[in-house]
């Protein structure tokens, strides 16, 4: 099966929201909203308090207005508009990020904030635009495809990013600050060029009928969904597991730089081990979706959660660097692929002309599965005084996850989930 241009252009929004991803919310902005706050003034433990609220408060607000906004994006030709609304207010405040002073710890904050909403709104369209752009028969394939494009592209602007830190601002052209803002304006620029064919071309092919008042129809239509959620039992099972294992999945990752800090492993090495990670993402995403062509969906799903289990477990005999080495490696084998099908499988259980809106409660669920994880990994490290405990913790998450998920049917053809 080959790609066409319409899944280019899908795909491509993938790696060109990436740089952002990697850069703004993983590895600059957090150290460089510290040193601005701490330099005004603001303790370690404050500046670290203030980035997790905002995050959370970011998080929330869209995951709150998830199901509402997909239900206002599923009208003829509203898809496309909802992706511009909150995809370029995001671009154009990303780069602004490089042009507030130093000094406006608060400011930074608050425009932080307002991009991460925006990036995480667009990426709700942009997941539900899957089911205008591929058949039911080439999700996997696309999706996949997206992922791994996806990790590429984030790689791609990092190392960009990497060679202003590595030359020391280009030779001096560049303060420490002005390297991290640098950064900035990467995830902006590749955010626009990338996503601009999507974002002015995107076609949207199902919808529900027009209406004269989209906002009244779309709570109707929700109060509809929810009256009417036994007719979804896949759908609401498959949320279940999905909540479960994307829980361990978004927790190990973002657990793992501060296991790697227990373990004594320098910044530069936790580096270079997140760019190796994203580099090995992305054959392995491909891969999933060859190894999906070949077995099935739910098959290779299954594969994914199973290798998961394996990386908790292994957590246990985590004791220099290079076990710490063989685990990240293994995330990366399967972080992607697992997620891109994850979406696919998804996909092809909810009804085309709504896709937008069960993209909402897909877009809750996996944001709010970020909450369980981590009080998991804190809980049990406390009590046992061992990080790697508590990953290892993880999974359970994974196990009632794959338990679920075994009992779901594998897809043929177009699933309509109906009674």
């Amino acid at each position: 099966m080959r790609i066409n241009k319409q899944q280019w252009q899908w795909i491509f929004y993938d790696w060109a929201n990436s740089g952002y991803g990697i850069l703004v919310v993983t590895a600059v902005l957090p150290v460089y909203f510290k040193a601005v706050a701490q330099q005004a003034g603001v303790s370690a433990a404050d500046s670290t308090a203030y980035w997790g609220y905002a995050n959370s408060f970011g998080t929330l607000v869209v995951s709150l207005l998830a199901p509402l906004l997909g239900a206002l994006a599923d009208y003829p030709n509203a898809k496309r508009r909802w992706l511009n609304i909150f995809t370029w207010p995001a671009i154009i405040l990303t780069l602004g990020l490089a042009l507030l002073p130093a000094k406006q710890w608060q400011w930074l904050l608050f425009m932080y904030v307002l991009t991460i909403i925006g990036y995480s709104g667009g990426n709700l369209f942009y997941d539900s635009f899957l089911t205008d752009v591929a058949p039911d028969g080439q999700m996997d394939l696309v999706s996949s495809t997206g992922y791994g494009m996806g990790y590429l592209g984030g790689v791609i602007a990092f190392i960009v990013f990497l060679a202003a830190q590595l030359t020391h601002g280009f030779n001096g052209l560049l303060s420490v600050y002005g390297i991290a803002k640098f950064s900035f304006v990467i995830a902006a620029v590749w955010w626009g060029i990338f996503g601009w064919p999507l974002l002015v071309h995107g076609r949207q092919r199902y919808s529900v009928s027009d209406v004269a008042n989209p906002l009244q129809d779309s709570f109707r239509r929700l109060a509809q969904t929810f009256h009417h959620i036994r007719r979804y039992r896949q759908i609401t099972w498959f949320l279940i597991a999905y909540f479960f294992y994307i829980d361990g999945v978004d927790t190990i990752f973002t657990m793992a730089t501060a296991i790697g800090k227990d373990m004594g492993v320098p910044t530069t090495m936790l580096m270079m081990v997140l760019l190796v990670v994203q580099l090995i993402a992305f054959p392995f995403s491909l891969f999933y979706g060859w190894l999906a062509k070949k077995t099935s969906n739910r098959t290779a799903i299954l594969v994914g959660i199973t290798v998961y289990v394996i990386i908790c477990l292994d957590a246990l005999h985590l004791t220099d660097l290079t076990d710490f080495w063989i685990l990240a490696i293994l995330v990366g084998t399967s972080q992607g692929g697992l997620q891109a099908l994850s979406r696919s499988y998804f996909g092809q259980l909810i009804p085309k002309d709504s896709s937008s809106e069960f993209f909402g409660f897909y877009n809750i669920l996996g944001k709010f599965s970020a909450i369980l994880g981590p009080v998991i990994v804190g809980l049990v490290t406390q009590w046992t005084g061992r990080s790697t405990m508590g990953a290892a913790s993880l999974s359970i998450l994974f196990v009632i996850g794959l338990v679920i998920f075994l009992l779901l049917p594998q897809l043929g053809g177009a699933a309509d989930d109906q009674d």
